[in-house]
């Protein structure tokens, strides 16, 4: 299942690429792939709580689970500047994607 995970938030990173591309052009993201980044970010998050209730997570693991809900904490905001009709602020853009990178490194790391 761990493996359906990280492919599940590759794909949502790819696309977090491609947002993050047309923030830092001044320009609004595009609501349709904002939804299907979030909705695919929300399924590995939600894939790797089941994962981690299972009780076969490693430490490693739970923290890969922390850095992931931090990140999407910082997903809703930039969802809620979004949604106000404003181009998110660089610096929360970096952040968000650098405290996902950081889990999904992570999470990699158990895999390996």
């Amino acid at each position: 299942m761990l493996t359906y995970v990280i492919i599940v938030l590759a794909i949502a990173a790819v696309g977090g690429l491609f947002l993050a591309s047309k923030i830092f052009s001044g320009q609004l993201a595009p609501w349709p792939l904002s939804i299907v980044h979030a909705l695919l970010g929300a399924t590995g998050l939600i894939m790797l709580i089941m994962v981690v209730l299972e009780g076969s997570g490693s430490g490693s693991l739970t923290a890969a689970l922390a850095l992931l809900v931090i990140a999407a904490l910082g997903g809703f905001y930039l969802a809620s500047i979004h949604a106000k009709g404003n181009v998110a602020p660089k610096n929360i853009v970096i952040i968000h994607a650098g405290v996902a990178v950081a889990g999904f490194l992570t999470l990699l790391s158990v895999l390996l």
